[in-house]
């Protein structure tokens, strides 16, 4: 695939329908899917589109917390040198929470004009997209989004609490999954996140009331066209977080931010199209359909090699307890929410794939490549499949997928796959990254190992 920029007749037109615009923020996703970026000037704007932005390179070399990890390489061993980035087409849209109006952007980094820095999640998924050209067919994905709302004020111990219902009042405390009444609760929130949605493009369909007090999904409509997807879930991201606080609460994509409660995913539907636009695992049934199969035994082959991007945090593997509906081994059944590989119901043209296991703090670039790789893998080599399940999943299979952050990230390094599709150059920066945080984050003593250990060891 062709790395895309965007066109300054873009800008031309859009400052033409925009008389009133004001500023525009320039979004660059980094490896965790934290927007970095620039505002400028709306009269800036056309001029970032013909010669573009400078960011350096280290952006991808930053931890969750904006520190630059000097062993990716590409830090001071650079000179912390300037990259040249440019705006992604079709990604210019108002911002329609903001005070004043304004209006934002996705950027893409170059190595040199018209050629992708190799160190972006997004240039990653570009590539394994191109695999995919070979074969002549083109993924069909779509992106769910689960995500907490929480009180803006966190309890005395610094834990977050769940919200006060706008309408009654009362902090919600038990869980009504797919309740009408928690929609009806959240409903000016909801209808302006929908809202929203609709001034930026973005084709968010579905609103539900999830497993815990508090918890919502979102769902984007499926497209051919992985990366634009991808860009959607970002833009999604960005726009609840930002609808939530005007009206009060915050939004977060933690993977398990209440113990006691369900932990948030991030759900990819995938299905493959041909040349004709025909859905290849339509095809007869379920239990007979030769791509199909081939898909699932691919991701079935990779899923332990891609913990380390579908689940890059400590806290990711929280999420990953019996009865949560969090699969803990590569399994996959029809119409079963048990499993890793999930085959929804409905009719034969709609038939796709469900990958259920990444967390929704995951990198969407990264979440889809190692889907999009896994599901690549499937269909070019001959791998066995393992018998669907029925029933529930946890009672007949044992875990078997690496459940901690050290031992994904182990299996992550050793990958063949991995380094064959995702490159061994972006590999080391990635890893380099999550191994720095992991240091950080375990060297924290925390009040629990106080409460525990301070008078009994």
């Amino acid at each position: 695939m062709a790395h895309q920029v965007a066109a300054p007749q873009e800008a031309i037109d859009f400052l033409a329908a925009n008389p009133d615009l004001v500023a525009v923020d320039l979004l660059l996703p980094d490896q965790h899917g934290v927007l970095r970026g620039k505002r400028i000037p709306a009269h800036d704007l056309l001029k970032a589109y013909e010669s573009g932005i400078f960011l350096p390179g280290s952006v991808f070399a930053l931890d969750i917390n904006g520190n630059t990890i000097e062993s990716t390489g590409i830090g001071f061993d650079t000179g912390d040198c300037d990259q040249p980035c440019r705006p992604v087409p079709g990604t210019l849209v108002r911002v329609p929470w903001q005070n004043k109006p304004m209006a934002q952007c996705l950027l893409t980094m170059e190595q040199e004009p018209g050629t992708a820095y190799f160190a972006n999640p997004r240039h990653v998924l570009d590539k394994v997209m191109d695999r995919f050209k070979q074969l002549k067919l083109t993924p069909m994905v779509a992106v769910e989004l689960e995500f907490y709302l929480t009180d803006t004020e966190r309890l005395p111990n610094g834990q977050l609490q769940a919200p006060i219902s706008p309408v009654n009042g009362l902090r919600e405390v038990d869980t009504q999954v797919y309740s009408m009444d928690n929609l009806d609760d959240y409903g000016d929130l909801l209808e302006d996140i929908m809202a929203a949605a609709e001034v930026q493009g973005l084709p968010a369909s579905t609103a539900i009331a999830e497993y815990a007090p508090g918890q919502f999904e979102i769902n984007l409509n499926h497209i051919d066209d992985a990366l634009l997807a991808c860009d959607q879930a970002m833009m999604l991201k960005r726009l609840i977080r930002s609808v939530s606080r005007r009206h009060g609460f915050e939004a977060t994509f933690m993977a398990k931010p209440f113990a006691d409660q369900a932990g948030s995913g991030m759900h990819i539907h995938m299905s493959l199209l041909d040349e004709e636009g025909n859905n290849i695992f339509s095809k007869g049934s379920a239990q007979d359909n030769e791509h199909l199969h081939k898909a699932l035994a691919g991701l079935q082959h990779t899923l332990a090699d891609s913990m380390g991007l579908l689940c890059p945090k400590v806290n990711s593997f929280r999420r990953f307890q019996p009865d949560f509906f969090v699969p803990m081994a590569p399994t996959w059944g029809i119409d079963n929410r048990t499993v890793a590989l999930r085959i929804p119901n409905g009719g034969a043209k709609a038939r796709r794939i469900e990958h259920r296991v990444a967390g929704a703090d995951a990198n969407p670039y990264l979440a889809m490549a190692a889907l999009i790789g896994g599901t690549h893998y499937g269909l070019t080599h001959d791998l066995p499949l393992d018998a669907q399940i029925k029933g529930n999943a946890p009672e007949q299979v044992k875990p078997s997928l690496p459940l901690d952050w050290r031992s994904a990230q182990q299996q992550l390094a050793r990958s063949s796959f991995a380094k064959e599709y995702l490159g061994a150059d972006y590999l080391h920066v990635y890893q380099e990254v999550q191994q720095a945080e992991f240091i950080q984050f375990n060297g924290q003593v925390t009040s629990l190992e106080i409460d525990w250990y301070q008078r009994t060891v």
